[in-house]
Parts: C-alpha cells; sequence; structure tokens
C-alpha cells in the first residue's frame, strides 16, 4: 500500500500501531469486496420520488444512475444517490428517481437493462418518498472484506486487530481522494496557480477536495510519528463521537476530564479541513499544525484553498471500525467485518494491517462526499 498523500518523498507513512504485521490480496473477486450503506433514514412511504435499494456488481455509482435515467426516461439530475460507490465490488446503496405524477417502472427492466459481462444489479427494495436523495445522506457503510493470500503470523494478525479494535486507526482520507499516482494534487496545483483559468464545477469540487484532504493528511501523519494522533494535546480542539460536534479549546482545568472522555472514544481529536479563518487550536496543538504545514507545497495547497472561499472546519484525526469481527477461512484467507462512518475509508483500516495488493488494480473502497 503506497504512502498516503501529503507525506514527502522521502518518508513512508507511519503505521500508529507499529510495523506490518501481514501482505495479502484483495479483489480477486468482486466478492471479496461488499460494501453496503447504512441508512440514516426510513423512507416517508409517499412523494413523487421512487427510492430504490439496489445491489450492483461491475458497475460504480455514476454509470447505474445514467442507467436509472433511461430506465424512468428521466434526466439525469432527477436522479439522486447519497454517496459513491466503486464498481470492483458487490454494493448495496440508495438511489432516488423523480416520477411526479407517474405510476413506478418496473424494476424486472432496469436489472435486465444492467445485465452484461461482470455486471448485475438486483433491486432489493422500492419505497415512495418526498425528497431527492441528497449526496451525504447515509449513517455510514458496511464492509466486508476477504484478504487473500495472506502471508504473516496468524497470533500477530490476530493481535493486530484486537489493538484496531479496541483503539481505531488514523483518520486519513484514502489514496483515491488524489487520483492515479496523487493527479489531482498537481491539478489542484495548477488550478490555484491560474484562478481565472475555466474548469467544470464538478471538476472544480474534486480538485478541492483533493487539496484539502492532502493538507489534513499532512498534519495527521505529523500527529501519528509523535503518537498522539488519539490523544488530546494542549489546545486541542474536540469532535463528539456520533453527532461530529465540534468544540475546544477547553481551560486546563478540564484536561484530565477530557482525556478520560476521549479514551472512553467520546470524544476525538481533530486536525484542520483547511480554508479561510483562523485555526481554532492554540497552544501545542496550533504549533503542531502549523510545523507539520510550513513547507512550500502544503503553503501552496492552503492559500489556494483559501483564495477558493473555503472555511476552516475540522475532521477527528481517529477513526473507530464498529464491530470489527475477523475470521481465518483458512491458513492463508482472512474475512473481516466492520462498520464506518460516512465520508472515511476501509484502506485506512487495511494500512494498519501492512501491505495489501489490490488485484482489481487501484486501492478503493466507498468515495466520501464530507470534504
Amino acid at each position: 500500500m503506497p504512502a498516503r498523500a501529503g507525506v514527502t518523498d522521502a518518508e513512508a507513512a507511519p503505521r500508529a500501531h507499529g510495523e506490518a504485521v501481514l501482505a495479502a490480496t484483495i479483489r480477486q473477486d468482486a466478492e471479496d469486496f461488499r460494501v453496503d450503506e447504512l441508512d440514516a433514514f426510513e423512507p416517508s412511504g409517499a412523494g413523487e420520488h421512487l427510492l430504490l435499494t439496489i445491489e450492483k456488481r461491475g458497475m460504480n455509482t455514476a454509470f447505474v444512475a445514467g442507467l436509472l435515467a433511461r430506465w424512468a426516461g428521466v434526466a439525469p439530475a432527477a436522479v439522486g444517490y447519497a454517496g459513491l460507490k466503486d464498481r470492483h465490488a458487490v454494493t448495496t446503496q440508495r438511489f432516488s428517481v423523480q416520477l411526479p405524477g407517474r405510476a413506478d417502472p418496473d424494476p424486472a427492466a432496469l436489472e435486465s437493462m444492467a445485465r452484461g459481462d461482470g455486471q448485475a444489479l438486483h433491486v432489493r427494495a422500492a419505497c415512495r418518498h418526498a425528497r431527492k436523495l441528497p449526496r451525504g445522506a447515509l449513517a455510514g457503510n458496511r464492509f466486508a472484506l476477504t484478504l487473500r493470500d495472506v502471508r504473516g503470523r496468524t497470533d500477530m494478525i490476530d493481535a493486530r486487530l484486537a489493538v484496531i479494535a479496541a483503539r481505531g486507526v488514523p483518520n486519513a482520507f484514502g489514496e483515491q481522494r488524489f487520483g492515479h499516482a496523487g493527479g489531482n494534487l498537481e491539478k489542484a496545483l495548477a488550478m490555484f496557480a491560474e484562478p481565472r483559468r475555466r474548469i467544470a464545477r464538478d471538476q472544480r469540487a474534486m480538485l478541492l477536495s483533493a487539496a484539502r484532504s492532502a493538507v489534513f493528511n499532512r498534519v495527521l501523519e505529523s500527529r501519528v510519528r509523535a503518537g498522539d494522533w488519539d490523544a488530546g494535546l494542549d489546545g486541542e480542539v474536540w469532535m463528539l463521537d456520533g453527532s461530529r460536534s465540534i468544540f475546544g479549546p477547553e481551560p486546563d482545568a478540564a484536561r484530565a476530564a477530557l482525556d478520560a472522555r476521549a479514551a472512553a472514544h467520546d470524544i476525538h481529536p481533530t486536525a484542520p479541513l483547511w480554508g479561510r479563518g483562523t485555526l481554532r487550536t492554540t497552544g501545542t496543538a496550533l504549533a503542531r499544525e502549523l510545523a507539520a504545514l510550513d513547507e512550500p507545497r502544503m503553503l501552496s495547497l492552503r492559500a489556494g484553498l483559501e483564495q477558493a472561499g473555503l472555511a476552516q472546519d475540522r475532521r477527528a484525526t481517529r477513526l473507530l471500525a464498529a464491530d470489527l469481527a475477523w475470521d481465518w477461512l483458512d491458513p492463508h484467507t482472512l474475512a473481516l467485518a466492520f462498520s464506518l462512518p460516512a465520508g472515511c475509508y476501509a484502506t485506512s483500516v487495511l494500512a494498519e494491517l501492512g501491505t495489501i495488493r489490490n488485484a482489481a488494480g487501484r486501492l478503493t473502497d466507498e468515495a466520501p462526499t464530507d470534504g
């Protein structure tokens, strides 16, 4: 697994829990990477939108959205979805299709349209809903992964997984945020250098996201190296687990109580999602962030994000893999299952185990929508 974006060429991304304990392969088959969206709400049961829960194989989200538009005879803008899912996987996610005053089209016709070499689609549920499904409207994702050709000591791998279950992992943005060979960062820097150059709206959003993610990852790397990615610093800004509300810094007198809450996973330290405005951190936390970002490439990304008008925000530095479970199918095949919040990456969990070769050619999972 290559170094995360935002790390200097002379460095390798550090693992929070020690050296690699395995080498393995994933995605030898689409079934080896299963992702199911965790719904954030129940359908209203009435309205002009048809809410579909679709299981798909061999197709990415954008392809299915286009298929739905043709199936329903509507414009692409009438189709909504909460998150992006990769084609090299078996995934389940919701889509909405706006059908005012119209009967529901036949799901069997949609499934027939989708059949192809390595492609399949099944409508698992359909219900009317009052509104279009917006991006980000999911509670998270449940992953079921199969690692094959596993090399490493079983006892050490089991011990590492137990540590991950107990402590979590660094909440890095995955390499899919940055494009092939990190090319989105170079494109973002070129965009910042020519602010008057016209660029498509979706492309601009993607490049801004890549730049912001790289800045966050650089601060996170510095905290992993220092060993305090999951513990508070003086002047820390915190995030509540679940609601993701931000608070702090808090008075020194509250430090012991905050440390206890962090140890109980009720709150998490944060790092910046860069934009205009003043960093909320103070003291040691502020000094750490500024030191990590005080080099030419990061300074250029910071300036570009500010000029683009984004506002300062925060993201937790710790990611908890909820309900993490594993099973050895045979001495060289390991099955993993866990849930992650929306906007987080399964590759962050895999990175703490070791080197994972992707048989599909890319390291990808759900592409988050949270900036």
